[in-house]
């Protein structure tokens, strides 16, 4: 079985559940000081990309490595509590740092809220990636560095060189971004100029189209976030996702796959002979995967109670498929099915489906 690492940021989540049946017209109307919301008990659990990615290849039967950084405190014991429940462990203690954390607003009717502390995330470096866990390894994943203060100042200096020392050792890899508060530090740096030092060392990228968006085409971005509501809803993905895809292949990366929320996804790749620079070590079928568009519509959920790792656990269904050698469109599609499937959960693995048993559903019609 081949050996994936699941690297970068890693927290606690913590989920508010609001009263079943509520729905809500705005969050102005509902966080109002001073007014009393009466809530359900709060869900609790990992997040982050080498909790949700990382643990959902492992229960999709992948041979996982987890690397990342808590605190010495009582949230970081209780991350190393839940992934030892899984048979997973391996994070690095950093005693002169707070474990990091999220409060998720998960509103009824509304797109999700974070209030978070990257806490000893910011203190991850390539470092903290010894040389002998890379040996038997054939794809490296990496989530998350806008929240990761080390891997995106001074240019992205520090992340470069760590997927360039990955590179070199033949291992295919993986980069997922995050969500940047414009008013953090992290929203002051040049990330165009960031993704186009690393990107030339990423094989699959696969970031969300608003992240993308906001770091790559910020008048493209401002225009869709101008109706104040999910600027995926019912998106034009040929039109507005393709351009974003493109450009990301032109600054160096071999495959871009661009989650596009309730729109679905998009895979764009570059050709043959660019595509032939996939770490080897990953035995992809190279002329399979070489300049392939992919459009793959979102599947319908049962009920959508939180958005919360569904982009996560879509990636580790994407990486999953890879990995078993599927073509790029079975990879895409079964990625979209297992973030129709997260959605269902208020956490990230609990709704979390087997790759067969989604390809027997979608063969059914779904």
């Amino acid at each position: 079985m081949k050996k994936i690492i699941s690297a970068g940021h890693i927290c606690l989540d913590i989920t508010p559940v609001f009263p079943a049946g509520m729905q809500y017209d705005s969050l102005s109307g509902l966080l109002v000081p001073g007014k009393l919301i009466q809530m359900e008990a709060a869900d609790v659990h990992t997040g982050g990309s080498v909790a949700n990615t990382g643990l959902a290849l492992k229960l999709l039967g992948c041979d996982v490595t987890l690397m990342g950084k808590v605190g010495d405190d009582s949230f970081g014991m209780m991350i190393r509590n839940i992934l030892a429940g899984y048979g997973a462990g391996g994070l690095l203690v950093d005693p002169d740092s707070s474990t990091s954390y999220s409060v998720v607003l998960a509103v009824p009717g509304q797109d999700r809220v974070f209030l978070h502390s990257p806490g000893a995330n910011d203190t991850f470096s390539g470092k903290d990636i010894p040389d002998d866990a890379l040996e038997d390894a054939a794809l490296f994943h990496f989530g998350y560095p806008p929240l990761m203060r080390r891997t995106w100042e001074n240019d992205g200096e520090e992340l470069t060189a760590l997927f360039r020392r990955i590179k070199a050792r033949g291992i295919a890899t993986s980069l997922d971004l995050a969500a940047v508060d414009p008013r953090s530090p992290a929203g002051g740096a040049d990330w165009q100029r960031i993704l186009a030092r690393v990107l030339p060392y990423v094989d699959f990228f696969v970031p969300s189209f608003e992240e993308l968006c906001w770091m790559l085409d910020r008048e493209r971005y401002e225009r869709l976030a101008a109706g104040n509501g999910d600027m995926t809803e019912g998106l034009e993905m040929e039109k507005e996702a393709l351009p974003l895809a493109e450009k990301a292949l032109a600054m160096g990366c071999r495959a871009a796959m661009i989650k596009c929320g309730t729109s679905g996804m998009l895979l764009r790749t570059v050709g043959r002979a660019d595509m032939e620079k996939v770490g080897p070590r990953l035995g992809l079928d190279t002329e399979e995967w070489s300049g392939r568009t992919v459009l793959q519509p979102c599947f319908r959920a049962d009920i959508v109670r939180s958005g919360a790792g569904a982009g996560d656990t879509s990636i580790a269904a994407f990486l999953a498929a890879v990995l078993s050698g599927r073509k790029p469109e079975e990879c895409v599609a079964l990625a979209c099915a297992e973030g129709a499937c997260c959605v269902t959960t208020y956490d990230a693995l609990s709704g979390l489906k087997p790759l067969d048993e989604l390809e027997e559903r979608i063969r059914k019609g779904w």
